[in-house]
């Protein structure tokens, strides 16, 4: 039975709760949504999109008034490898939600991981998450501490408060070691794997400055030696408005770096970012305001090996798991699991709609794991 065949025949009544609402999850409620069943989304930060994520910055400039910029803080942007994630691009494109983009690298810097387009979402990072969300209930700042299961179904808590209602099924889409307490009571065997996935931290650094007084005829710098792994002009980047007399810096540390320096200071950290720019453009750079972000699981670390499952599926307990951290690295890891995830539980709920005497015997229950 295939994806479309089992959506046919889930129950429209089905209610899945889904924990984050960064690629993996919007994907994963939005094909389940597409499906009938009754999703909604929960996530522990103001806005959604994860690790697609673009800051606000305001301050006040040297007359007083208040400035706002945009930033792009999170990936710097994302590839498409296979065929299937190239398709859903391709619908996104035809929406205006996504742009290829060919970037101009500084000289001497290390090459690019894949020698096709890359995309970005516009007008910012989250709009694809929005997106895939755009109809469904989305809960935000609500960090999940706590899920409980019983005669009626799942239910969800953070901080003593308790979402409304009772679920059929609950997806976990979030970094493993945020998944990994929320499984300890349920799949235990789980929950060890997942406090053993190994994600790599990253200092990110967002700043406005003056415009250098050398051209820039580049949009992405990658050195070779020091702390920075990405030097990206915002403000050069398609669907971003650029400035005339400003450079908008996006700056990503090296992940061996911000390990090292995981529980520095932010100040201490932006300062060493800052100057390490600036030995690397050779001219001093008047900052206008700037600010650091840790992202404390960036990324999974890369193993060299294809995933052997993409997501996690209990049918028995109505609990799922997906992530990057099991699809491969990047947007497309996140998505690739979030669709894996979800085609074995449609196919797990519609094998359970069929009556008993019908269901075929010749297949095994259906079951996702590591």
């Amino acid at each position: 039975m295939n994806i479309l065949t089992a959506m046919n025949c889930v129950e429209p009544s089905s209610s899945v709760v889904v924990i984050g609402a960064g690629m993996a999850g919007a994907t994963c409620a939005r094909v389940l949504t597409s499906a009938g069943c009754a999703v909604q989304v929960v996530d522990k930060g103001r806005g959604i999109g994860g690790r697609l994520a673009t800051k606000r910055l305001e301050w006040l400039d040297a007359q007083g008034l208040r400035r706002t910029a945009k930033l792009d803080h999170g990936a710097p942007a994302f590839a498409a490898r296979g065929a299937a994630f190239r398709q859903f691009l391709a619908g996104a494109g035809q929406a205006d939600l996504v742009l290829p983009w060919w970037p101009t690298l500084a000289a001497g810097s290390r090459p690019l991981d894949d020698a096709g387009p890359l995309y970005l979402p516009r007008p910012d990072a989250p709009s694809l998450c929005r997106w895939l969300l755009r109809d469904i209930p989305t809960t935000s700042s609500f960090a999940v501490d706590r899920l409980l299961r019983g005669p009626r179904g799942w239910q969800v808590e953070a901080a003593g408060s308790t979402l409304p209602g009772h679920f059929d099924a609950v997806v976990l889409a979030l970094p493993p070691a945020q998944a990994a307490p929320l499984l300890a009571l349920h799949r235990s065997d789980w929950a060890q794997r997942a406090s053993l996935a190994l994600m790599q931290p990253c200092w990110t650094l967002m700043g406005v400055a003056r415009r250098p007084a050398k051209d820039l005829h580049w949009d992405v710098g990658r050195p070779e030696q020091g702390p920075l792994a990405w030097v990206m002009r915002n403000d050069a980047r398609p669907g971003r408005e650029p400035t005339a007399d400003e450079a908008h810096w996006v700056l990503h540390a090296r992940t061996g770096w911000s390990r090292q320096q995981l529980e520095q200071a932010a100040d201490w950290v932006q300062d060493r970012l800052q100057v390490a720019l600036q030995d690397w453009l050779g001219e001093p750079i008047e900052w206008k305001h700037a600010v650091v972000h840790r992202w404390r699981y960036a990324m999974p670390q890369p193993s060299g090996a294809t995933p052997a499952r993409h997501g996690w599926w209990d049918g028995s307990l109505g609990l799922g798991v997906c992530g990057d951290f099991l699809g491969g690295t990047g947007v497309e890891g996140a998505w690739l699991s979030a669709q894996a995830l979800s085609e074995a539980m449609l196919f797990g709920m519609a094998r359970a709609s069929v009556p008993p005497a019908a269901a075929p015997v010749a297949r095994p229950p259906l079951r996702v794991s590591a």
